[in-house]
């Protein structure tokens, strides 16, 4: 059974090596990747479509404190929430959170934030409301 090679979608020449992660676009080198970042990429039509009609999210590995989607839904139209992110000083935050390589030290930094506590506490409100006991 032969296997076909991709080739370069930028240099047509080499065989392919890599994708680009927007576009999917297949490249063979650097060189050929810095080219192709010279013009911003999209990502995949076709992955915009698959959600785009809705389609859910696969989750590999639920675990117990895996989110349930009508609590993510609840989170996503949460008016308090949409307010507070609205706030450029917590968005940057939360992305450096995320890009953090040390998940549980960033954590720890971000929990000395005021602002950062009161996201946090919107969405445990959210995600784990307390019930009352009286």
């Amino acid at each position: 059974m032969e296997r076909k090679l991709k080739i370069c979608g930028i240099c047509s020449e080499n065989p392919q090596k890599y994708k680009c992660p927007s576009c999917e676009i297949p490249y063979c080198s650097v060189s050929c990747y810095k080219k192709h970042q010279e013009t911003p990429c999209q990502k995949n039509h076709e992955d915009n479509k698959s959600n785009a009609a809705g389609s859910k999210p696969t989750i590999l590995f639920p675990t117990e404190d895996t989110v349930p989607e009508e609590k993510l839904i609840m989170l996503q139209d949460s008016e308090e929430l949409k307010m507070l992110l609205k706030n450029s000083h917590l968005r940057e935050l939360l992305c450096e959170l995320d890009a953090a390589p040390n998940a549980e030290k960033a954590m720890a930094v971000a929990m000395q934030e005021p602002l950062f506590m009161e996201f946090a506490d919107q969405v445990l409100k959210i995600v784990e409301p307390q019930k009352d006991d009286t």
